[in-house]
């Protein structure tokens, strides 16, 4: 007789870096019944259309993957970055907490505003300077007014086999160019996506009740040069690169020069061991 699934775990913005990971531990976890979900099937700015999804179905869980995460292009459209980064999660939140289901959502180390010198707890002052910062930090406030279970794992500089990212760009780009100019004043942690996926489950399965704000990212320290010269030495790629200061390089939006983030509080409440980044680029690049 076939056995029963334990749980049902609802993942919204499952195209992306995130979601697509999850769907690859789903293959290794038969006794969990995920449903995922994108847009436009499941639109997360259309607040009835969600409320349908959770009526439809009992879910223990709902990991938010979804956002506007065009951090430039969040400048100009801001309309859409908050319904997307704010809106959804107020939706979100407000069902988890009618429908008895646990949320866990993911935010970003932008909240910040880059002036620290020493790694950020999650009880530091969140200012961020640009609108996809602002965005999520509306984000995570929502979702702790609204949700009564949830848990939201700040994360960094996130890259994946799957989706764009900045380890795919960079390989692209030394296949036509003998040489790139990259930021070596922005300092922060490249965490990848399979980890992160990874702890979520494993936070899932244990049942843990010690909801709250988490920061998450690999291990180690790394400017954008710095990773970008262990993707090549790795991938055995000759592209010389330059470490340039980020007045070289104006984006539309302000990036946080320093956004190391604090995992104590994380390790200390889940006991789980976090991979050093260079670790987790190497296992990312093998499997490219």
């Amino acid at each position: 007789m076939a056995k029963m699934p334990t749980m049902k775990i609802l993942v919204t913005g499952s195209g992306g870096q995130l979601g697509s990971e999850l769907q690859e531990l789903a293959k290794v976890n038969p006794d969990i019944e995920f449903n995922f979900t994108d847009y436009p099937e499941l639109d997360l700015t259309k607040p009835e259309m969600v409320e349908a999804a959770f009526e439809e179905e009992k879910y223990d869980y709902c990991i938010n993957c979804a956002a506007y995460t065009a951090v430039d292009k969040a400048e100009e459209d801001q309309e859409m970055a908050d319904a997307i980064n704010v809106g959804a999660c107020e939706t979100l939140a407000t069902l988890c907490s009618k429908h008895d289901v646990t949320l866990i959502h993911v935010s970003t180390d932008f909240v910040f505003s880059g002036n620290a010198h020493k790694p950020l707890k999650e009880e530091d002052e969140p200012k961020p300077i640009s609108h996809y910062g602002l965005s999520k930090l509306n984000g995570e406030k929502v979702i702790q007014q609204m949700a009564e279970k949830f848990f939201i794992f700040r994360t960094s500089w996130l890259y994946s086999t799957f989706g764009a990212n900045f380890v795919k760009t960079m390989i692209r780009l030394s296949e036509t160019k003998d040489e790139l100019n990259i930021i070596a004043d922005q300092i922060g942690t490249p965490t990848y996506a399979r980890d992160l996926a990874n702890v979520i489950m494993e936070v899932i399965k244990s049942g843990n009740t010690s909801y709250g704000l988490y920061h998450y990212s690999n291990e180690g320290v790394a400017s954008w040069y710095d990773f970008t010269c262990a993707i090549f030495e790795y991938k055995e790629i000759g592209t010389t690169v330059n470490p340039i200061p980020t007045e070289q390089y104006p984006t539309p939006a302000s990036r946080p020069h320093y956004s190391l983030m604090d995992k104590s509080k994380f390790i200390e409440t889940f006991g789980i061991k976090i991979p050093h980044w260079r670790v987790s680029l190497k296992e990312c690049l093998e499997k490219l």
